[in-house]
């Protein structure tokens, strides 16, 4: 098995576990992330993303369907309840990355942003959520910032 599909498997046995030490140590420095919430540049903002993540009840099942030197795929389906509303979550995600000295440089993770509303949000919030991506984006940025801000490591 190739390293880089060995690391991709290390990555979302890890968010399975909720280890996001783990998941961290994946990514290049100065990696980026990107999904249908977050555009975040750099490992510290990225582990900031998946600790805040690793709190909840997260559950990751996942198929690497390909991985080579330069980029990998990965198919994963995400089970959680979204802490704003209660409501019960499973969204399948098609993953993307670029690899660089077996570390993740690029990390891109699309899914249906119509049925993710509907999901975690459900009603009216569901289905703007759902359609308009700067409000999905600010909602996520809030709540990370509000995250790591209470959850501040002591210097």
């Amino acid at each position: 098995m190739h390293a880089n599909a060995l690391l991709l498997q290390r990555l979302f046995s890890s968010l399975d576990r909720r280890d996001h030490d783990m998941i961290a140590a994946c990514y290049c420095s100065d990696a980026t992330f990107t999904d249908i919430a977050f555009d975040l540049h750099g490992r510290k903002e990225i582990h900031d993303m998946w600790r805040m993540i690793c709190t909840g009840d997260i559950r990751a099942t996942f198929e690497v369907l390909h991985a080579d030197d330069e980029s990998g795929r990965v198919r994963l389906i995400d089970e959680y309840t979204f802490s704003d509303t209660g409501r019960k979550v499973r969204n399948a995600i098609d993953s993307r990355f670029v690899f660089s000295n077996h570390l993740i440089a690029s990390h891109i993770d699309t899914c249906d942003a119509r049925d993710w509303g509907a999901m975690a949000l459900g009603g009216v919030r569901g289905f703007l959520a759902g359609r308009v991506g700067p409000l999905r984006r600010a909602m996520a940025t809030r709540k990370l910032k509000q995250f790591v801000a209470e959850h501040a490591t002591p210097v």
